[in-house]
């Protein structure tokens, strides 16, 4: 194998793993992306349980199907 073979051979592998390294940063991102929302959804229903269990009355209990009719969405 000439010098000139191994460094095609080296510029070659050198491509593809610059190429995967870009692919895995890409998927990171996309995933730390991902985990936010997830984040962001959960917070969301920590809030609402919370509000919930506030909302709730120290003699009469508040069933979920009263707090779901109380706090229906806009489009019913």
């Amino acid at each position: 194998m000439s010098d000139t073979d191994r460094i095609e051979n080296l510029e070659i592998t050198l491509a593809h793993q610059e190429q995967q390294i870009q692919d895995m940063s890409e998927m990171i991102t996309a995933q730390w992306k991902e985990i936010d929302r997830l984040k962001r959804h959960i917070q969301q229903t920590e809030e609402k349980l919370q509000e919930f269990m506030d909302s709730e009355d120290e003699d009469k209990p508040q069933s979920a199907t009263e707090f779901a009719a109380r706090n229906k969405p806009p489009h019913y």
